[in-house]
């Protein structure tokens, strides 16, 4: 499926999504992109500022006054604050079609220059900030037997690398959290997607290099950055065919390696670490 052939034909109108994390890099590309298959868009996130950029552009993107383009400025991990808001929103608008979490960061830094607290900030943000909107919908979506959940990772879902103590937990708890939904729901017709994007070209990537080790730079030099409107469009394309993880760019590749080969993966990180800490001159 070529998601740009869908492009201006309504193929959701009528159906309505929740984008929690929709106002920066893939959750931005990701909300224009429903809006331009005809659905209505409900974005959820903390700033104001970039809520109502992304609802203008949403605006300019719609097909009639009768698409409903709206946001709400709210923090996704704090349960008491965001479920009167969904609950009137539901009251009002019946329950959405699907329910997407972009809510994340990455605070790389050497494990012994990390506090506790640095770790719980980011799990809590990266675990919390997509579970907590999924469990204020779910009961929806079980009454209805209806509806489609899906949550971000990151390729140190699946692997984890130096630098990362306190971000590839968390991406990792999102994959065992994905994959019993996806058992669990099953009967009530509930799908479940998971995507799993690499390093992508996002405000949060270019606050994530502020502080990563200079080892993760030298190893990073040798992947390819993809533009997050290519990975918005890999990520809506695998929802729309209800697939459960989604690989944009080699991340697949990568999956398959350490599933099949996993002394492979670990040699190959390994060798990478200790040729940037030789270039470093640390050994």
């Amino acid at each position: 499926m070529n998601i740009q052939r869908y492009i201006g034909k309504k193929i959701l109108k009528g159906q309505s999504v929740i984008i929690c994390g929709g106002s920066k890099g893939i959750g931005r590309e990701t909300s224009k992109l429903f809006v331009q298959l005809g659905a209505n868009v409900l974005i959820i996130a903390r700033e104001i500022a970039s809520l109502e950029l992304i609802q203008r552009e949403c605006e300019s993107l719609k097909f009639s006054n009768e698409q409903s383009i709206s946001i709400l400025s709210c923090d996704c991990t704090d349960y008491k604050k965001l479920k009167p808001f969904l609950d009137d929103e539901i009251t009002k608008n019946g329950t959405p079609d699907f329910l997407i979490n972009c809510v994340g960061y990455a605070f790389p830094q050497y494990v012994e220059a990390l506090t506790l607290q640095d770790c719980l900030n980011n799990y809590d943000v990266n675990y919390n900030g997509q579970l907590v909107p999924t469990l204020i919908i779910l009961p929806y979506f079980i009454k209805a037997k209806k509806g489609h959940i899906v949550f971000i990772s990151s390729l140190l879902g699946l692997l984890g690398i130096m630098g990362y103590v306190a971000y590839a937990p968390s991406k990792f708890a999102l994959v065992g959290l994905a994959e019993s939904l996806r058992n669990e729901l099953r009967p009530y017709d509930i799908s479940i997607s998971i995507l799993f994007p690499p390093d992508t070209d996002t405000p949060g990537f270019a606050e994530e290099n502020k502080f990563k080790p200079k080892e993760c730079e030298i190893i990073s030099q040798h992947s390819k950055l993809l533009r997050p409107e290519i990975v918005a469009e890999v990520f809506v394309k695998g929802i729309l065919k209800k697939k459960f993880m989604i690989f944009p760019g080699d991340t697949k590749l990568y999956w398959l390696i350490k599933r099949f080969f996993p002394r492979l993966i670990y040699w190959g990180i390994d060798r990478d670490l200790h040729k940037a800490r030789r270039e470093l001159r640390k050994i």
